[in-house]
């Protein structure tokens, strides 16, 4: 072993890339951050030209009318109880995709490949965009707010639920498959217990971001607090509008906060 590590010091193992392949790919990523800066329109003229612009936007909001939040309670209770019903049905939905989604449990390679694209679609359309599709299509309300956070969570909770069966202990699995154990009572028994853990810290860390999301839908008639903020601007009623954003960034650090403890509770 000595020896070994002697000789792994004398000649340490060299990189595939040379230095000719390291700046070459350096230079590539110069060109490709600018290329994205110009199409991104990013410019520090403007930014410095529009802080006058942005510090005017905030003195006209001080102070926040307090009164206001008297007519904030109850959309900002409906804004919760949109992420929390957005994320009991993502998991709804997520469940019964998870276990074919897994490169080990998939009863197939088409049958695996599929779900993953399924998991990709519905996670892949923001859920702003899909409150605009379940607006158009069931009406205004909550209930649109809830089904869009429902679809686009789902597609994350399934990837994650599908990736913690991937590197779970395969142990336990062989010995059940070995004694003849049924499928369903190997996935309960041996896949389960070992995943619990963290679908739990995923599906609170979800409940987290849906708080977040819940409170913008509204903005496009999805329900919530949401509405309340976008009338405010409109009306150029700034000091309402602050009293809301306080009322928002209450409600995220309260999920958050819950969040944290739940799944400080689960390790």
């Amino acid at each position: 072993m000595a020896v070994a590590r002697h000789t792994l010091l004398l000649n340490p193992p060299r990189s595939r890339f040379g230095w000719g392949t390291a700046w070459l790919w350096g230079i590539a990523g110069a060109v490709f951050l600018g290329w994205s800066a110009d199409g991104a329109q990013i410019s520090a003229h403007n930014l410095a030209s529009g802080v006058p612009y942005m510090w005017d936007f905030l003195t006209r909001m001080l102070p926040p009318n307090w009164a206001f939040i008297e007519r904030l309670w109850g959309p900002a209770l409906e804004s919760l109880q949109v992420a929390v019903w957005g994320t009991i049905l993502g998991v709804a939905l997520a469940l019964p995709v998870c276990f074919f989604a897994a490169r080990n449990l998939s009863p197939h390679p088409l049958v695996f490949q599929a779900m993953r694209q399924i998991l990709n679609g519905m996670r892949g359309i923001n859920e702003i965009i899909l409150a605009l599709i379940f607006v158009a299509a069931i009406g205004l309300g909550p209930f649109a707010g809830v089904l869009a956070l429902a679809v686009h969570g789902a597609g994350m909770l399934g990837k994650f639920f599908a990736e913690a069966i991937e590197d779970i202990d395969e142990g336990p699995l062989e010995a059940f498959r070995s004694a003849g154990v049924g499928r369903f009572k190997t996935i309960l028994f041996g896949v389960l217990p070992q995943v619990m853990p963290s679908w739990l810290g995923t599906v609170f860390y979800r409940l987290e971001t849906n708080v977040r999301q819940a409170t913008v839908l509204g903005m496009v008639g999805a329900g919530g607090i949401g509405f309340e903020l976008v009338s405010s601007m409109k009306l150029f009623k700034y000091q309402d509008t602050a009293m809301c954003i306080l009322v928002i960034l209450a409600l995220v650090l309260l999920a958050d906060l819950f969040s944290s403890r739940v799944r400080a509770m689960i390790r």
